[in-house]
């Protein structure tokens, strides 16, 4: 099972994917519209490394349990569009992959500012059914495969989904106070003031984003 999950131009792109057996898929499939507003005021909280894997283009890619939902027939997600939100206390270095793991240290609690240095958009969202999906795709991200199992095996009766990001670095970093009302075990945070966006530089160009979004779905595909 490969579920394609996304607004209605994704869909009957996705529906010609399978349709056409993933077969040239670079060289047909549509471009994204993934232009970033002027500002946000919502922030999705992340490890700090996988942050800095996305704003570098090392990683496209976020996994998520929950937080999907089905509005006038189609599917989506809480907030597509996003400021990343960098966190430190519980990242676990057996939970990344060994080139990944240099600079980390052991906190007892997140800063006392937050340093807003990229925003994402989310393009695609997909509903995998086994593990063995990621495991085609293990290049593309920095995660361990302890923190792979972790994910699927999280609450099994929910739906395990991966979203392709086109991630943008700001110009410079926006420090804000990491206020208490950001603090707990919440994905999304409401920021105190919107963040403007001006000059903010995607991680990837169109051509680079394409051909790995387009490998990324090809390896989910059906008997790919």
């Amino acid at each position: 099972m490969w579920t394609y999950l996304g607004n209605a131009r994704h869909k009957l792109l996705a529906h010609w994917l399978v349709e056409h057996s993933f077969g040239t898929i670079a060289s047909n499939i549509m471009t994204m519209t993934t232009a970033l507003p002027n500002q946000l005021k919502i922030a999705l909280k992340e490890w700090a490394t996988v942050c800095d894997a996305l704003a570098t283009g090392r990683q496209i890619i976020l996994l998520r349990k929950g937080g999907i939902y089905e509005a006038a027939g189609e599917f989506e997600l809480e907030n597509r569009e996003f400021l990343l939100f960098p966190t430190y206390l519980h990242q676990n270095a057996p939970m990344l992959k060994t080139a990944y793991r240099a600079g980390l240290t052991s906190v007892s609690a997140e800063p006392g500012e937050v340093h807003l240095a990229s925003a994402g958009i989310v393009s695609d969202i997909i509903q995998l059914s086994n593990r063995q999906q990621i495991d085609a795709i293990d290049d593309e991200h920095v995660w361990a495969p302890p923190l792979i199992d972790m994910r699927v095996n999280y609450k099994p009766e929910n739906p395990l989904y991966l979203l392709i990001i086109r991630a943008y670095r700001l110009p410079a970093a926006v420090i804000v106070p990491n206020t208490p009302a950001y603090a707990g075990c919440k994905s999304w945070v409401p920021l105190d003031e919107p963040i403007a966006l001006a000059g903010a530089a995607p991680a990837l160009g169109d051509s680079a984003f394409e051909s790995r979004r387009s490998s990324i779905l090809k390896r989910l595909s059906p008997g790919a």
